[in-house]
């Protein structure tokens, strides 16, 4: 066995409970057919008369392939092809991401360790072991938690009200403001200066930053840096760029922790939102979410529940605090005159 398959095969035993998803079909490759035998020019096939041709091989196309066709057996136990692509979900990131051809040989045969394990327990009777009985129960409610939180996700986050949540989004984001500039950064502020009289007597920009500039992922394009906001600058510059208006170039140099730049702002604009692909993810985190958390809460409120101490036992319940009595009626400071 390959030390893939090995490695493989100790990965699923290890592994842990396949994940439920969606799976990958594989492609099976066709059956190749058998060469056939060599003969003599003129001979004919033994055991064959002559004025009968020889049997044509069935057309493999008249027989669909099962669509979950059976790829082992164990003990008569059938091993089937979507058992392959379950289990491959519960696999190594790199071994889920390849095509299940790849690591068929590996997978099936722990499937088949897996068989032959689950058989020989169930001869053994681990199924009436308490503590099997306590896991299974466990696993069991974890698989259906997990079930009812998909379905109720996919009832309440549907695709209109993700498009609504967006749409929503959208009028509470704040408007920002880009700019579109170009830079040319070099070392000192003496180089920096001498750029600027240079651009002013009439130098090319785009040409200067292809020449002299240090960074040169922007200074092969003139030094253009696109659009971008103020946030998504260090400060120093930022400031400096959003000061200028449209066709404007820093006076001085500027100063960062990247060394002098040399400032130019080609366009200003409101940036445009964002696109519904950018914020879809998050949106349907957030509203996943919010939908389960609504549910729970009224589940929650139409229960009992009581909650008891680590060793079982109910909370001590703090006595209420007896009533401050109302303080007694004073004397009058003078005895009332006695009637008459």
């Amino acid at each position: 066995m390959s030390h893939r398959s090995r490695l493989l095969r100790f990965a699923f035993l290890c592994g842990a409970i396949p994940a439920f998803g969606g799976s990958v079909l594989a492609q099976q490759p066709p059956a190749q057919t058998p060469p056939p035998a060599l003969t003599q020019p003129g001979a004919k096939p033994a055991g064959q008369p002559a004025a009968q041709p020889a049997a044509k091989p069935p057309v493999a196309a008249a027989t669909p392939a099962p669509k979950d066709p059976i790829v082992a057996t164990v003990n008569g136990q059938p091993i089937r092809l979507s058992e392959l692509e379950v289990a491959q979900q519960s696999l190594p990131q790199q071994y889920r991401s390849m095509p299940l051809q790849a690591v068929f040989p590996a997978l099936l045969d722990r499937i088949v360790d897996s068989k032959l394990v689950v058989q020989e327990g169930k001869k053994t009777k681990i199924t009436d072991d308490p503590a099997f009985k306590k896991r299974l129960a466990f696993v069991e409610e974890q698989v259906l938690q997990d079930f009812w939180i998909q379905r109720e996700i996919a009832k309440k986050v549907t695709a209109d009200k993700l498009r609504q949540r967006y749409e929503e989004r959208l009028k509470s984001l704040p408007s920002e403001e880009e700019v579109h500039a170009r830079h040319i950064l070099v070392a000192t502020e003496d180089e920096a200066k001498a750029l600027i009289v240079d651009i002013k007597k009439g130098a090319a920009f785009d040409k200067l930053a292809k020449e002299k500039s240090t960074d040169k992922a922007s200074g092969t394009e003139g030094g253009d840096l696109g659009w971008f906001k103020k946030s998504d600058m260090v400060k120093e510059f930022a400031d400096a760029a959003f000061d200028l208006k449209k066709g404007e170039m820093t006076e001085t140099p500027v100063k960062t922790q990247f060394g002098y730049h040399v400032i130019q702002v080609e366009d200003r604009r409101k940036a445009p939102p964002p696109a519904y692909e950018e914020l879809a993810d998050q949106l349907r985190e957030e509203m996943a979410r919010e939908a389960v958390t609504a549910q729970l809460d009224l589940m929650r409120s139409g229960a009992k529940i009581e909650k008891f101490n680590i060793d079982g036992s109910k909370p001590d319940v703090a006595p209420a605090k007896p009533a401050t009595p109302a303080a007694p009626a004073k004397p009058p400071a003078t005895p009332p005159a006695a009637t008459k």
